[in-house]
């Protein structure tokens, strides 16, 4: 089991490399503002756009992959608690996968979008614009998921000592931070313009990343 336990902490770091450095290196956004400057991004490096959608599956099928895992090795400690975040991780990972076959369309419409003018070029970047918007909402509901997931998760790592408790009480508040936030943001509220939901957003973001680096990297080398 201990190596299951190290495969389970590299994953988690490695999920972490992927979606935070590498991914962004090649300019891929998990919310889309402007469809018409992502429309020109695309269009002027196609490769580019296609290796990031490519990386963007890789890491949701790690998603997929670490979550049976974690199944596997902790869900003795709580099988109900881990049917739960099996659920919500594994539907995190396929609601991004969907999200990313779909986002993968925009390079056909880079292409038509440099040669069209009028009419043509309006109706294109509408359905950017619609694919765009889609994209960014599916992915705030997936972090939804990912909260519920994680909760679960941590609660056992907190209720059963299978690592320091200050870990688990990490997740435990970074999962109730990204899913109020994400939970607002999908509900379009009013909430997330206030001075106070910009400053609480990217703190939950940063304490989510926190956790899945420290939880790795016990793992990996403490466990």
């Amino acid at each position: 089991m201990i190596i299951e336990i190290r495969v389970v902490g590299f994953l988690f770091l490695f999920i972490i490399v992927l979606y935070l450095i590498l991914l962004p290196t090649l300019g891929y956004k998990a919310e889309i503002g402007d469809s018409d400057a992502e429309l020109q991004r695309i269009n002027d490096n196609p490769r580019k756009f296609q290796m990031s959608i490519g990386l963007a599956i890789i890491h949701n099928v790690i998603v997929i992959t670490l979550t049976i895992m974690l199944f596997i090795v902790f869900s003795p400690y709580n099988i109900i608690l881990g049917i739960v975040w099996t659920i919500f991780r594994i539907g995190e990972g396929l609601i991004l996968s969907y999200n990313d076959k779909n986002y993968w369309g925009l390079l056909n419409i880079a292409r038509k979008y440099s040669g069209t003018s009028g009419a043509e070029k309006s109706s294109l970047s509408d359905l950017a614009r619609m694919i765009t918007k889609t994209k960014s909402s599916r992915f705030d509901f997936a972090m939804i998921f990912w909260s519920i997931g994680t909760l679960a998760f941590s609660i056992v790592l907190v209720t059963y000592g299978v690592v320091p408790a200050i870990i688990g009480w990490l997740g435990i508040v970074a999962s109730i931070f990204v899913g109020f936030a994400d939970g607002i943001k999908f509900a379009k509220s009013k909430i997330q313009d206030s001075k106070a939901f910009k400053i609480l957003f990217p703190i939950g973001g940063l304490v989510a990343v926190l956790f899945e680096v420290v939880l790795g990297g016990w793992l990996l080398f403490f466990y």
